[in-house]
């Protein structure tokens, strides 16, 4: 999906994290399984995933290093799934 069909269809809305919901569901896992990983309850992530409430930045990373990911892919700046190199 591009950039540019994500921002439409975002427009006029409170931002949806689209992009963190795919990679749930591509890896087969459910809400659940992320809140406790995320050590949540589940209906909070669902806030959280659904664009009701906005993700503290401390669980996009975690979320970004359970999927392998980039901050950047996730919330659609880029189509690159592969994560950045690890600062040392």
């Amino acid at each position: 999906m591009s950039i540019y069909k994500i921002k439409k269809i975002l427009e006029g809305k409170k931002m949806q994290y689209i992009r963190i919901k795919q990679l749930r569901e591509d890896k087969d896992l459910t809400q659940r399984y992320m809140a406790n990983k995320l050590n949540m309850k589940q209906p909070q992530y669902a806030r959280y995933e659904s664009g009701k409430r906005d993700f503290p930045i401390d669980i996009l990373i975690k979320i970004a290093d359970i999927y392998n990911t980039s901050l950047d892919y996730m919330v659609g700046r880029t189509n690159e799934v592969k994560p950045y190199p690890k600062v040392k």
